[in-house]
């Protein structure tokens, strides 16, 4: 079944006359009737009453003239979807991010709805080598994550990120120098995330003690950012955290980030090096509009 040849039908049909058909169609009455002509033979029936005052449907024509424009309406509706789909304007985005992301990501998934609302976009919470790993298999089409990436992952950095300390409200803060960091951290048992829900986290914690040369003990171990921060907001103790964890920060906890190299590292976007998805640029703008500079808070500046 050739669309040409419906919508040939359905012209002739709405203007009943072959010749102001003919016209609307941009063709000659000649090829218009041996259009009709082929589609008659392929219904095996006549589709219009021929006649000086012009053409009328047949009853097999108006039988078969709902469905012939259903059909070419669908496969019009198809061909604009096709060129929203390749040009980016709908479609399916599935996003990583991790705890370091907990901000930003939300906020340019969405302004990404906001801009486009044809597009299925979706947050995965999961750490930089799960990303990796399901960007590679196709189940991510783009993952905020902890930088460096592999050599086939393109990246463009976001911000800097760093680690802070999650202390009570009113407890007493270490000192701004390496000494008095080191000694806080050594005598003070931590509240920590499970190392395998945090794998990154825990590198940074552990180049931080490494830094320091300090090796503070465990209190508690939890899978869930969030509770190490309650945890912390009850007073049970202190912990080691992102410092973009201060969009989640509950009353009762002061975050103080560390201003030392081996607490920070970059954030940035991570997509298929060869990668065609025509939402992944879409979406790397959306990231642009907000993308932060760096950290907002106090920094305990150690010397």
């Amino acid at each position: 079944m050739e669309l040409r040849l419906l919508r040939s039908f359905i012209a002739v049909a709405e203007n009943r006359n072959f010749g102001a058909a003919a016209k609307a169609l941009l063709t000659t009455q000649s090829a218009l009737t041996k259009q009709i002509q082929v589609l008659e033979r392929q219904a095996g029936t006549t589709l219009f009453y021929r006649g000086r005052h012009g053409a009328a449907l047949t009853p097999a024509g108006e039988a078969l003239l709902v469905d012939s424009v259903d059909l070419v309406r669908r496969a019009d509706a198809l061909a604009q979807r096709m060129e929203r789909v390749a040009t980016g304007a709908e479609g399916v985005l599935n996003v990583g991010f991790g705890m370091s992301a907990i901000d930003v990501a939300p906020r340019a998934v969405a302004t990404f709805r906001t801009s486009y609302p044809r597009i299925d976009i979706r947050l995965e919470d999961m750490s930089s080598s799960a990303q990796f790993a399901a960007i590679r298999n196709g189940s991510l089409g783009i993952g905020f994550v902890r930088l460096p990436a592999p050599t086939d992952i393109a990246t463009r950095v976001v911000r800097r990120d760093r680690l802070a300390l999650a202390v009570p409200t009113g407890e007493k803060i270490p000192e701004p120098d390496r000494r008095s960091l080191r000694t806080w951290l050594q005598d003070r048992p931590l509240i920590r995330l499970v190392p395998a829900r945090g794998p990154g986290l825990t590198a940074q914690t552990s180049k931080l003690f490494s830094d320091l040369g300090c090796s503070p003990a465990t209190m508690y171990q939890t899978s869930d950012l969030l509770t190490v921060l309650a945890l912390v907001a009850a007073g049970a103790g202190s912990s080691v955290v992102p410092a973009s964890a201060s969009a989640i920060v509950p009353d009762g906890v002061q975050l103080i980030p560390i201003g030392l190299d081996s607490a920070s590292w970059s954030i940035g976007t991570a997509w298929l090096l060869e990668a065609q998805n025509p939402l992944i640029p879409l979406f790397l703008q959306s990231v642009q509009t907000h993308r932060e500079g760096g950290i907002q808070t106090g920094t305990v500046a150690v010397p």
